[in-house]
C-alpha cells in the first residue's frame, strides 16, 4: 500500500488524496451576506449534519492552499453569524460550479450563476429558489483549525427553519432520493449523482442481534466466490437455519443440476454451489442460500 505521512508531501497533494478517499461528500451551497448587504453564494463539500436535537449542520471553509487567503463566506459568517445552506441537485450542479469561481467581493454569485434569490424568514441571507431544500441557520460557533494553507474553519450552524420542495416528497411525506436527485463531490473534478441505479436499499435492524461472521463455518466464511457483502447478509440472520430448512434447501432442483454436472469435480462443485448461493442472496434469499450451503457441504 502507498503510505503517506502528512507533512512529507505537498499539502495540495495530500488534499487530493483526502478528497479522493473520503467521498462522496454532500455539498453545502452556502448563501451569506456581509454587513453592507453584498450577497455571496459558494459551494463547500466539507459538510454534513451532526445533530437533530438541536438540528446542527457543519461545514468548513478552508484557507486556500495556493495563497493562504480565506473566502468571503468565512468573513460574512464572522460578521453576521447567519447562513442559508442550500442543497445541490442534479439540475443545478453546473450552475453551482460557476459559483466556485473567485469573483470579486462586490460581484453576486446569484447573478453569475443564474440563481433566483428568495427572501429568508429568520435570517438575512437569501435562499436559492432552485434548490430543493433550503435551511436557514444561525452560526453558533466558528472553530479555526490552523493558520496554514489548507487549514479549515469549522462553521457550526443551528438550523432555524427548513424549506422543502413538496415535489421531492413521496406518499409518506419523506424525501425521495430519486426525486431530490442530489449531487455529491468526490476527488478532483469528479462528482457523483445520488439517484437511479446508484441508490439501493440496505435494511439492517438495530434491535435484532445477528449471528455474526464468527458463527459461519470456515468453508463459507472463506469462500472464493461470495463477497463480504454476501457473507454479511448471512451474518445478519438472527439464527442459523434449522435442520428442516437445511434439508429443503439442499433438495432444490438447481442443486441437483449442479451435482449432475460437477459431482465428480470437488473444486467445480464448490464453485457452482457458492455461485448459486450468491445468486440466491442477490435475489433476497440469504437464509435459504445459507441453508443450501450448510446442507451441501462436502469434504473435497
Amino acid at each position: 500500500m502507498l503510505t503517506i505521512t502528512p507533512g512529507t508531501i505537498p499539502t495540495s497533494d495530500l488534499h487530493q488524496y483526502l478528497l479522493g478517499a473520503v467521498a462522496p461528500r454532500p455539498i453545502c451551497f452556502a448563501s451569506t451576506i456581509d454587513s453592507d448587504g453584498n450577497t455571496n453564494l459558494a459551494p463547500y463539500s466539507f459538510f454534513n449534519v451532526f445533530s437533530s436535537n438541536p438540528p446542527v449542520a457543519v461545514f468548513s471553509s478552508n484557507r486556500r492552499v495556493g495563497n493562504n487567503t480565506t473566502k468571503d463566506t468565512l468573513a460574512n459568517v464572522i460578521a453576521t453569524r447567519e447562513v442559508v445552506i442550500n442543497v445541490v441537485s442534479y439540475p443545478i450542479v453546473r450552475q453551482m460550479a460557476l459559483c466556485s469561481i473567485d469573483y470579486p467581493h462586490e460581484v453576486s454569485e446569484f447573478d453569475k450563476g443564474g440563481f433566483t434569490p428568495l427572501p429568508s424568514e429568520k435570517v438575512r441571507p437569501y435562499r436559492v429558489k432552485e434548490s430543493p431544500v433550503q435551511m436557514e441557520c444561525k452560526v453558533t460557533d466558528i472553530i479555526s483549525l490552523g493558520e496554514k494553507p489548507g487549514a479549515g474553519n469549522l462553521i457550526i450552524c443551528e438550523v432555524l427553519l427548513m424549506h422543502i420542495d413538496e415535489a421531492i416528497l413521496d406518499e409518506q411525506k419523506r424525501i425521495d432520493p430519486h426525486k431530490i436527485d442530489l449531487m455529491a463531490r468526490m476527488g478532483r473534478a469528479f462528482y457523483c449523482r445520488a439517484s437511479g441505479n446508484a441508490v439501493y436499499h440496505i435494511y439492517q435492524p438495530f434491535d435484532k442481534i445477528g449471528i455474526g461472521f464468527d458463527q459461519l463455518p470456515p468453508y463459507i466464511r472463506h469462500s472464493k466466490v461470495l463477497t463480504g457483502n454476501h457473507l454479511a447478509q448471512f451474518a445478519a440472520l438472527t439464527q442459523l437455519p434449522d435442520s428442516d430448512a437445511i434439508t429443503q434447501a439442499a433438495a432444490l432442483p438447481q442443486v441437483a443440476e449442479i451435482y449432475a454436472l460437477h459431482g465428480q469435480n470437488p473444486d467445480a462443485l464448490e464453485t457452482a454451489l457458492h455461485t448459486l448461493a450468491l445468486q440466491m442472496t442477490d435475489a433476497g434469499q440469504a437464509a435459504q442460500a445459507l441453508a443450501m450451503l450448510l446442507g451441501t457441504h462436502f469434504s473435497g
